[in-house]
């Protein structure tokens, strides 16, 4: 069972928090807003819904803990 996770940029608040906890799924870009991301590729265009990266084996539990911890209450992940 796999995880995908996307972030909305509406609510984001730039904190960094799930940069910190799982830096292979998550970045902050010059925006100052966090975006997911695979590996080098980061779904910044689109962001939102449509930027769903897939979390990879061993961050499950990292992503998750991202999500909990999160002020801006902005990351969603979807089982895949």
């Amino acid at each position: 069972m796999g995880y995908k996770v996307w972030i909305d940029q509406d609510l984001c608040t730039g904190d960094g928090l799930c940069e910190e906890i799982a830096p292979s799924v998550f970045t902050l870009l010059d925006d100052g807003l966090a975006y997911v991301k695979e590996g080098a590729k980061v779904y910044s265009d689109p962001g939102g819904p449509e930027g769903l990266a897939v979390v990879p084996d061993g961050m499950e539990d990292a992503t998750v803990e991202s999500a909990e911890e999160c002020p801006g209450e902005c990351i969603f992940i979807e089982v895949a």
